[in-house]
């Protein structure tokens, strides 16, 4: 299960990093360019209450996803979408897996 999780996770970090649309951050916000780029690869993204949005995988349980726009003081409870502004690249940081 571990090893399909973390395939799932590259999947979507391969996404944010070759988006199919740039992120313009005066245009949409982190979470609706996100939001997009994962639908656009055919990801399920669902609402999701105690995070920014969910991704539904066969065989595996929603994994969720909070965004930011610094990697300080994130929770390891919960997965991360990180936009570097000075780089202009998102990365994704997974939740920790016990």
């Amino acid at each position: 299960m571990a090893a399909k999780i973390t395939e799932i996770f590259k999947l979507i970090e391969d996404t944010l990093t070759k988006p199919p649309i740039p992120h313009e951050p005066y245009k949409q916000s982190l979470k609706g360019w996100a939001m997009y780029c994962l639908r656009d690869k055919g990801f399920i993204v669902v609402y999701a209450q105690n995070a920014d949005f969910a991704v539904e995988t066969k065989g595996t349980e929603k994994l969720y996803f909070k965004v930011s726009n610094s990697p300080d003081d994130l929770d390891n409870s919960i997965s991360w979408i990180v936009w570097d502004s000075s780089t202009k690249s998102a990365s994704l940081i997974p939740k920790k897996i016990e």
